[in-house]
C-alpha cells in the first residue's frame, strides 16, 4: 500500500501516468519530439486560456517564476510585489535578485490581496510590474486574479506577472480574458504528473518586454525556447520522463473537461474544511478566499504541530505539511489538486482525528468527520 500523500505538491500521479514516465529515450531533436512538444503544447493552451504560445521548460516552478522576471524586467525596474505567503515572497526576491527596485505589499499571512487594495498599492509609485501569486500554497489562499488585474488596468499599466504554479490546472485561469502578461505553472501540482517541466506563457506585451529586458538570462532565456520550439526543438536537453508522464495526464484531464475540474476541486476543498472543522479544528484563511487546492489548518494552543505530523507519518503512513516560514510552527497544510481520490482523503481524517486524540486534542474525540458527497 502506498503512502497516502496530502501536501500540496509534488501530488500523487495516476498509474498509468507514473508508467508513462518509464518511457524509452527518443531524440529531442528529432521528429517523435516534436509532435510530443505539440500535443502538450496543444493540450496545455485550453487550460491557460490564451491564444499565446506556451513554451515548456525543464525546470521547477520556481525555474518558471524565474524566467518570468528575467525575462520581462530590467535592472532598476520599478516593481510592486503582492505577497500573502512564502511563495509571494520568493517571487520579490527573485526580482531583486537580478536588481530590480522592489516594493513589498503588507498583507497578514491568511489573507487575500483584494482588487480595491491593489489598485491603491499601484498608484502610490510608477511601477513598471506587478508580481503576484494566483494561488498561494503557504497559507491556503487564493487572490482573485481576474478581479485584481481588472481593477488594476483601471489605473495604471504595469506588465502583470502571475506564478499560477500551485492553481493552473485546477483553478480557473483566463490568461487573456483578464489581460495578464506572463503566466507559469508546473507539473507537480494540479497537472497529474511528477515535478521535472514548468510552463509558460507572455502575451503580446510580455514578449514586447522581453524584447527590451536586460536582466541577463541564458537558460531560461524564452526567446531561445520560442525559435527552437519553431523547429520542434527544445533548446537544452529535456526532462522526457516528464514530458511522457504529461501526455499520458493530458487526456485524462480534456476527457474531464476544465469546468468539471475546477468543480472537483471545489468540491474535495470545501469538503476538507468541513472535516477540519468537525475536529474542532480552526482554518487560517477567510473561507471566501480559501483555496480549492490546498488547506492551511491552525495548529491548536499547547499541541505541537510536528509530534502530529510524525504521528501520522509513522504510525498511519499519511504525510500532510507542516507551515513555512513565520507560520512553520502554527499550522498544517493538507493538500487536494490533481490525482484525487475519496477514500485516501477520508483515511487522511481519520488517522489525523486519531493522532489529535493521541496527542491530547480533545474536540476530536468522538467528532463525527462529514462523508464526501458525490
Amino acid at each position: 500500500m502506498s503512502t497516502n500523500l496530502r501536501i500540496p505538491g509534488p501530488t500523487p500521479c495516476p498509474p498509468e501516468v507514473l508508467a508513462a514516465a518509464s518511457g524509452e529515450m527518443i531524440n529531442h531533436r528529432g521528429p517523435e519530439f516534436a509532435e510530443l512538444l505539440e500535443r502538450l503544447t496543444s493540450g496545455i493552451r485550453p487550460f491557460f486560456r490564451t491564444e499565446q504560445e506556451i513554451m515548456i521548460i525543464s525546470a521547477s516552478g520556481t525555474g518558471a517564476m524565474e524566467a518570468a522576471i528575467v525575462n520581462t524586467l530590467s535592472p532598476g525596474d520599478n516593481v510592486l510585489c503582492i505577497t500573502v505567503g512564502s511563495f509571494g515572497d520568493r517571487f520579490g526576491t527573485i526580482a531583486e535578485r537580478y536588481g530590480a527596485v522592489v516594493a513589498r505589499s503588507e498583507i497578514e499571512w491568511g489573507e487575500a490581496a483584494t482588487p480595491e487594495l491593489v489598485a491603491g498599492l499601484v498608484q502610490q509609485d510608477d511601477y513598471d510590474a506587478l508580481l503576484i501569486t494566483h494561488n498561494e500554497t503557504s497559507t491556503g489562499v487564493t487572490n482573485p486574479i481576474g478581479e485584481i488585474a481588472a481593477a488594476v488596468r483601471e489605473v495604471a499599466d504595469p506588465l502583470i506577472i502571475v506564478d499560477a504554479v500551485s492553481s493552473l490546472g485546477s483553478i480557473e485561469m483566463r490568461m487573456d480574458d483578464w489581460g495578464l502578461d506572463a503566466v507559469v505553472t508546473a507539473s507537480q501540482k494540479g497537472w497529474l504528473s511528477p515535478p521535472g517541466i514548468a510552463m509558460a506563457a507572455l502575451s503580446e506585451r510580455g514578449w514586447q518586454a522581453a524584447e527590451r529586458s536586460a536582466m541577463p538570462s541564458f537558460y531560461f532565456d524564452l526567446t531561445t525556447h520560442h525559435d527552437y520550439a519553431e523547429r520542434g526543438q527544445p533548446p537544452w536537453t529535456p526532462a522526457l520522463p516528464t514530458m511522457y508522464a504529461m501526455d499520458a495526464a493530458l487526456p485524462m484531464l480534456i476527457d474531464e473537461g476544465a469546468e468539471a475540474i475546477y468543480a472537483r476541486h471545489r468540491r474535495f476543498a470545501s469538503w476538507t474544511r468541513s472535516a477540519a472543522k468537525s475536529l474542532g479544528l480552526e482554518l487560517l484563511a477567510d473561507e471566501q478566499y480559501a483555496s480549492d487546492t490546498v488547506t492551511a489548518v491552525k495548529v491548536p494552543n499547547g499541541m505541537s504541530g510536528p509530534a502530529v505530523t510524525k504521528r501520522l507519518r509513522e504510525q498511519h503512513d499519511v504525510v500532510i505539511a507542516g507551515g513555512q516560514g513565520k507560520l512553520a510552527p502554527s499550522i498544517w497544510r493538507i493538500g487536494h489538486l490533481g490525482y484525487l481520490d475519496e477514500s485516501e482523503f477520508a483515511a487522511c481524517f481519520s488517522a489525523l482525528q486519531q493522532a489529535l486524540v493521541a496527542e491530547g486534542y480533545s474536540p476530536a474525540e468522538g467528532a463525527i468527520i462529514p462523508g464526501i458527497d458525490g
